[in-house]
């Protein structure tokens, strides 16, 4: 019926919004519209084709633009923690700030760059380790850690 096919209305659609999925949706609801609205027939429809995938284009950038910020502000309002996870969090970091007091001071250290996101070689760079036995005494260090936690507080 038209002139322009399908895959080039899907291409410039999905060159404005940058999803081709999306785009290949919004390239078949392009060309229903116009079969629908369109009475005459050649270079009039592909002017009105074109048209009709620019502006489904622009309205799904909008559309996308208008739910990212909803979800921002929904985001937010849902992250408020409840003062009984506030509770429950403090007392699980004092839980474990007890059990790193108990642990071997390497060890704690160890843990403690580990999960700042220290690397291996910046670990042991830092505790003056062979890069090399790092991986090894902080599986020590985990499963000592684990150890002492279940000892003191039971599993979860």
């Amino acid at each position: 019926m038209f002139a322009i096919h399908y895959k080039w209305v899907a291409r410039v659609i999905a060159k404005v919004t940058r999803d081709p999925a999306r785009a290949e949706e919004l390239a078949v609801e392009a060309l229903l519209r116009c079969s629908r609205e369109n009475k005459a027939g050649g270079e009039c429809a592909e002017r009105m084709l074109r048209r009709t995938a620019l502006r489904l284009g622009l309205d799904e950038l909008r559309r996308a633009a208008r739910r990212s910020r909803y979800e921002s502000v929904v985001s937010f309002l849902r992250a408020a923690p409840t003062p009984e996870e506030i509770t429950s969090s403090e007392q699980e970091r004092e839980r474990v700030r007890l059990v790193l007091a108990r642990l071997h001071p390497r060890q704690s250290a160890l843990l403690l760059l580990r999960s700042d996101g220290l690397s291996y070689g910046e670990i042991a760079a830092t505790l003056a380790l062979n890069p090399a036995s790092v991986g090894t005494l902080l599986s020590r260090a985990q499963q000592t850690f684990r150890r002492e936690y279940i000892k003191r507080y039971g599993e979860k």
